[in-house]
Formats: C-alpha cells, sequence, structure tokens
C-alpha cells in the first residue's frame, strides 16, 4: 500500500517551512498521521528518514543561497535553523565536500558567470559537485575509454532535473606557474543522450575568489550522443591570478566521459575560448510588441 497523496503533502508542507523549526509531530499531524507510523512510511517511500530529508533540503536552499546572494554564511546557517555557523559548516561539508565559504568562491560563476558534492574516492583528485549532486554520479568507467585502460565519467541518475541542476567533475590549483601566460585545458569528451548542455569549464579567480576570466563552452555546448571528440578551453592568465578551476560539466540528463585530460602553457598563436556576451547574446532586445 502506498500513500503517495499524504507523503507529498507532508513534502509540501515541509518545503513552505525549511526556516521553521520542524518536529516529527507537528508533521505527522499535518497530513493526519500519528508520529510513528509515519515516520515508518515516510522513510519506507523516500528512502531516509523524515529529519535526514529535512537536513538535506535546508542545505540545498542553503547552497542556493551561497551561489546567488551575498548573504553572510552566519545568516544563511541561522535562516535555516543551524544553531550555529560551526554545526552549518559540518553539516553542508557532510553533503558537498567543501566548505560554506569555498563552495561559494569555486562555483558562483561556473555556469555562464552565474551560478552546486564530493566523491573524490572515486576518482583520485578530481572533486564531484553540483547543484544537485544527489541527483548525478561519478565514477571511473574501465569499459569506456578513448586511450589507456579507464576514463571518468559524469551521468544523471534522475529521471528529470529542473534547468539549474547540474554537476561537474573538478579540479583547482594554484595559478602561480601560469601567471602572464596563455594556458590550455583540453580533454577528449564523449555523451550519451545528453538533454541539457555539457562541456569542459576552466575559470581563473583572484586571491579573493573574483572571476577573471571564465569559459565553460557556452557557445559550443556539447549536446545529444557522440563520439569521441577533442575539446578545449584557451584563457590568459592574468598576473593578479590566485586560482586556477577546470572540469567537466553536466548540465542535464545523460551521461559524459572524460579521458586524456591535459593542461599546459601554449603559446599566442593558439586563440583564446573566453566567454563574452556578444557570443550568446543577440545586439538588440526583440519582439517588444510581443507580435512575432
Amino acid at each position: 500500500m502506498t500513500h503517495s497523496k499524504e507523503i507529498q503533502a507532508a513534502l509540501n508542507y515541509i518545503e513552505m517551512n525549511l526556516c521553521e523549526e520542524l518536529s516529527l509531530d507537528e508533521i505527522a499531524n499535518a497530513v493526519g498521521y500519528s508520529k510513528f507510523y509515519f515516520h515508518r512510511t515516510f522513510q519506507s517511500e523516500i528512502g531516509i528518514s523524515v529529519y535526514d530529508y529535512i537536513r538535506k533540503r535546508r542545505l540545498a536552499k542553503a547552497a542556493s543561497l551561497l551561489l546567488s546572494t551575498n548573504v553572510p554564511i552566519i545568516d544563511i546557517a541561522l535562516t535555516f535553523c543551524f544553531e550555529s555557523q560551526e554545526a552549518f559548516t559540518r553539516a553542508f561539508k557532510s553533503v558537498y565536500q567543501m566548505p560554506p565559504g569555498r563552495y561559494r568562491a569555486a562555483i558562483k560563476n561556473l555556469i555562464c558567470g552565474g551560478f552546486p558534492m564530493d566523491n573524490s574516492a572515486k576518482i583520485k583528485e578530481w572533486l564531484f559537485t553540483g547543484t544537485a549532486p544527489e541527483k548525478f554520479e561519478a565514477d571511473i568507467d574501465n569499459k569506456i575509454y578513448n586511450t589507456g585502460t579507464k576514463s571518468a565519467t559524469l551521468k544523471s541518475i534522475a529521471d528529470s532535473l529542473e534547468a539549474d541542476e547540474y554537476a561537474t567533475i573538478m579540479q583547482q590549483f594554484s595559478a602561480r606557474n601560469f601567471l602572464g601566460k596563455r594556458a590550455r585545458f583540453s580533454g577528449f569528451v564523449k555523451t550519451l543522450e545528453v538533454d541539457g548542455r555539457c562541456g569542459l569549464w576552466m575559470r581563473i579567480d583572484n586571491a579573493l575568489g573574483v572571476t577573471l576570466k571564465l569559459d565553460n563552452m557556452q557557445n559550443r555546448a556539447i549536446t545529444g550522443t557522440t563520439e569521441w571528440n577533442h575539446y578545449s578551453c584557451v584563457l590568459d592568465v592574468p598576473e593578479t591570478s590566485g586560482v586556477i578551476s577546470i572540469g567537466v560539466l553536466l548540465n542535464g540528463t545523460g551521461q559524459v566521459w572524460l579521458d586524456n585530460a591535459n593542461f599546459q602553457e601554449v603559446d599566442c598563436s593558439v586563440p583564446t575560448t573566453d566567454f563574452t556576451p556578444d557570443d550568446v547574446f543577440p545586439d538588440f532586445p526583440k519582439n517588444l510588441t510581443f507580435e512575432e
């Protein structure tokens, strides 16, 4: 016997009260169940306990605020009912594998200068992160690869995704060896039924976390099913740079593989691939009379 109607009502109630103290008694009462029966039913149908679900939803909302606002971390922590910034940081790291401050600096400008974590044990030296990490999976594939014996793969494991939900396999490293130089991040990419967009990305930040340069293949995204092809991101590294971030992202459903990635200095004969508004946006607004 399923109770999808009652559980959906409970999920809606939780969603409307994420910024309020929530008790099991209160939620169960809202859907007309006893506390113990509701707890068992919720865990059976959702797969996790009520408290774990509330915690994950609060952290997801907090992650969204970290990326879309400049609200202080302590205020975000208190907004979502964490007793202190330290408690919030511990909980946040357990899901996103980064403290909130680093998450905000590392991910905020990933998509088109705009918007999330980790299973680094599966892919050594690489972080797995995104706006909805529970809806994606990252792993090493020893059956599909470009050359050698393995590749990295990233795939969606949810039936559907919101427009802003994505995941990435990424690394960060110091920019000091590339200051004043032109650098290229490249690799072989293969895709399967990507409904959305994916591609390599490269971002350069200064020591304060301000993005100086960005290319996420926004204007040449990979979609659908493709065989192995070589792609690259090329950026000039300003003298004020502090951190370089590189990775492959999947924004939407499907699967992407990355193999034989490379990062190197290149000369000025190699053109840069910086994201610029002119590449994506028209010169003037269109259909202002709504008659088209």
